[in-house]
């Protein structure tokens, strides 16, 4: 334990996600050492976080402006709609350079036993986009791209009860299975199980 402001930089950093008791120490003890105009710098960018950033209107992602890059990009296919748990998802897609329809970010996924029910997340948005709500072009395809974890999979399964009446809309999963220079011998159970029910033809 230290003393005063010092501990109290250690708990504070010790709250993010990711960072345990030694990193935030690590952390800490790098900010005591740093130049002040380091420090400032780092102030500031937090502040306009704070102040600056929101969330899209549209499709629930961080943006600076009421509608995020994507949606405003006329470019990308308003008729295919990828729906992420996280913006950091929406991220995770883009760096595949395979995709190039819009978003709809959840903001996070059903979790019963921690309070996260569907009206905690962004599903009446989402039916809303659908159902014309909000204009511009039809949606024909909803491309369901939650975690494959227990949460993820109670959130697709609830995507998919809600959307299926929606006429002449196709609901897709992200295929599941073997990584990419992985060995079959490593794979568990399910996800060998997965990547042989997803198979296509070649």
């Amino acid at each position: 334990m230290y003393e005063g402001p010092v501990q109290d930089l250690i708990d504070e950093l010790g709250r993010l996600p990711g960072i345990g008791p030694k990193s935030a120490q690590r952390i800490a003890f790098h900010l005591l050492g740093a130049e002040p105009a380091d420090v400032t710098r780092l102030q500031e960018v937090l502040q306009r976080v704070k102040e600056g950033v929101t969330f899209c209107d549209i499709c629930g992602n961080v943006s600076e402006q009421a509608t995020c890059r994507i949606c405003r990009d006329a470019r990308r296919d308003a008729a295919l709609v990828c729906v992420v748990e996280e913006p950091k998802d929406v991220l995770a897609v883009e760096r595949t350079r395979e995709y190039r329809g819009r978003y709809h970010v959840l903001g996070g996924a059903l979790d019963p036993l921690s309070g996260v029910g569907p009206d905690q997340l962004r599903i009446r948005e989402l039916l809303g986009r659908i159902g014309g709500q909000y204009g511009g072009a039809e949606v024909t395809e909803v491309i369901i791209a939650t975690d494959p974890n227990t949460e993820g999979e109670a959130t697709a399964t609830y995507l998919v009860r809600m959307l299926r009446d929606f006429p002449g809309l196709t609901v897709t999963r992200l295929a599941s299975g073997l990584p990419m220079g992985g060995d079959l011998e490593f794979a568990d159970e399910l996800t060998l199980g997965r990547a042989l029910s997803g198979r296509r033809s070649v």
